[in-house]
């Protein structure tokens, strides 16, 4: 069991590094974006793999407050792009 969670951890810390390395580099704000919901996502990944290990449900309530958070994250990026792009609506 601890070598599946090593294996766990460092994939999860590679992913991450190379997520915020993204974030980073950009080049543009959509790409930025994307990597910040990727982020996001690997988060809720890791809270669900920690309920998973450890038997539990403490951590769903914080799951769902990061799900929400990516959401309106996400749309407001959008919004924001189509108004910067001279959609107009």
């Amino acid at each position: 069991m601890s070598v599946m969670l090593v294996i766990i951890t460092v994939v999860f810390a590679v992913a991450a590094l190379l997520t915020v390395w993204r974030i980073i580099i950009g080049p543009s704000i959509l790409d930025r974006a994307v990597a910040a919901d990727v982020l996001l996502t690997l988060v809720i990944c890791v809270l669900g793999a920690e309920m998973a290990i450890n038997h539990h449900t403490r951590t769903l309530p914080l799951l769902l407050i990061v799900a929400a958070v990516g959401v309106f994250g996400s749309i407001s990026i959008a919004r924001f792009v189509a108004r910067r792009d001279g959609d107009g609506r």
